[in-house]
């Protein structure tokens, strides 16, 4: 299987080489976002949930609470940013490729009670319309994304034509620009980091704990704005056995780390390695690992444009083959699934769900595909790995080696 283009750079900006240009990032997610909507005739979109914001304004936020800032976005004209209390200042100097900036109105998840937060709601609506109307799309429907009842009330109480927003953003975001792609080829160079970090260091007797702070430590170190690691061991790599125990690695324990949500500028990523503790893997360990990649590369490589999710998922092995009475029980452990801003985007490949309702495969798409088997009497082996579908047909983003590695 292909891997993408080696990155040239690192995590770093400068003036001298061509890397992730951050303006340029921006401007190509908001063209693409208004190009979707238009095709869906969505003419705004009011939208709180961090990922979704960051996609449309480049910007980041609070979230401790629900809905604290949300933006109107229209495909024609000039995003609308309601910024929480303070950052509406700040924003002015911190980010001025955003021109247009309001305070937010939010009702804290409901704690001043039902009459506060319906007048504070109302408020809201009624600075929602100023600013529909001031766009001149007050006539047109609203797509709305990630608001409370509250505020879906009072909307539809000051006279406005609500939809759902969701689709419209998660078919942009589902098919990636060039700049977010490299940036999750950034994402996937840091993990490939962090594993080695982590293969390195692990010796018998260490503590998960111990082991995942190694990996943490090498993606902060290596650029990643938020880096993740965790380690199962012995018995609990039985899918899904418990993470984070602070248990011990003993000699001979199969273990299996993941990665997954560990960033770059916001772009995650999602994947697994297995290794064995103080031992060489045996030979039936590694048979069954060739046959585990065996299906997760057969369903990368049906990753291709113009194909469907039908034809990648039918490489993933029946529910019932594996012991379990319904595809329910595999779910996000036997699964392939577009991954940027969010974990979990547009496509979705499974049994569950892709034999009867299948998917388009499109150039640009970023997918992750996962599996798991089962060793019998010591445990089971996970991996996982990133492709980005391409006009040349699907490439792998994560570099290290997806053979049970020794350590210790």
């Amino acid at each position: 299987m292909p891997f993408t283009e080696r990155l040239s750079y690192g995590p770093g900006v400068v003036d001298w080489q061509a890397r992730i240009d951050p303006a340029e990032l921006r401007r190509q997610r908001a063209s693409r976002a208004r190009t979707v909507m238009r095709e869906h005739e969505v003419s705004a979109v009011l939208v709180s949930g961090a990922a979704y914001l960051r996609y449309l304004t480049g910007l980041t936020g609070p979230e401790f609470c629900p809905s604290l800032w949300y933006v109107l976005f229209p495909a024609e004209g000039e995003p609308v940013v309601f910024a929480h209390a303070g950052y509406d200042r700040t924003l002015r100097v911190e980010a001025p490729w955003v021109s247009e900036i309001r305070t937010a109105r939010s009702w804290l998840r409901g704690i001043p009670g039902d009459g506060a937060c319906k007048e504070e709601a109302r408020l809201f609506a009624a600075e929602i319309n100023t600013e529909r109307t001031r766009l001149g799309i007050d006539s047109e429907r609203l797509g709305i994304v990630g608001f409370d009842r509250y505020a879906r009330e009072a909307l539809t109480a000051a006279g406005v034509g609500l939809i759902p927003g969701e689709p419209a953003l998660m078919a942009a975001m589902a098919v990636k620009t060039p700049i977010e792609i490299d940036c999750l080829r950034m994402a996937g160079a840091i993990t490939d980091r962090m594993w080695a970090a982590m293969a390195s260091a692990t010796r018998v007797g260490m503590s998960d704990a111990e082991v995942s702070a190694i990996g943490r430590s090498a993606g902060s170190t290596g650029g990643a704005d938020q880096a993740v690691a965790g380690l199962r061991a012995g018995i609990l790599t039985v899918d899904r056995g418990l993470k984070g125990t602070n248990q011990f690695l003993n000699p001979g324990d199969l273990a299996f780390g993941n990665l997954c949500g560990t960033s770059y500028m916001g772009y995650k990523s999602c994947v697994y390695r297995t290794f064995v503790v103080g031992r060489e893997p045996t030979a039936d360990e590694q048979s069954r690992m060739s046959d585990l990649q065996g299906r997760i590369f057969a369903t990368i490589g049906d990753l291709r444009p113009g194909g469907s999710t039908d034809v990648a998922a039918r490489h993933f092995p029946k529910a019932k083959d594996l012991g379990f009475d319904d595809e329910v029980d595999l779910l996000t452990i036997e699964i392939g699934h577009g991954i940027g801003l969010h974990q979990y985007e547009y496509p979705a490949v499974n049994r569950q769900w892709s034999l009867n309702h299948p998917q388009e495969i499109t150039a640009g798409m970023v997918i992750a595909v996962e599996g798991h088997i089962d060793v019998p009497g010591r445990g089971g082996l996970r991996i996982e790995s990133m492709c980005v579908v391409t006009d040349r047909g699907p490439e792998v983003i994560d570099r290290f080696p997806t053979d049970i590695r020794s350590v210790g």
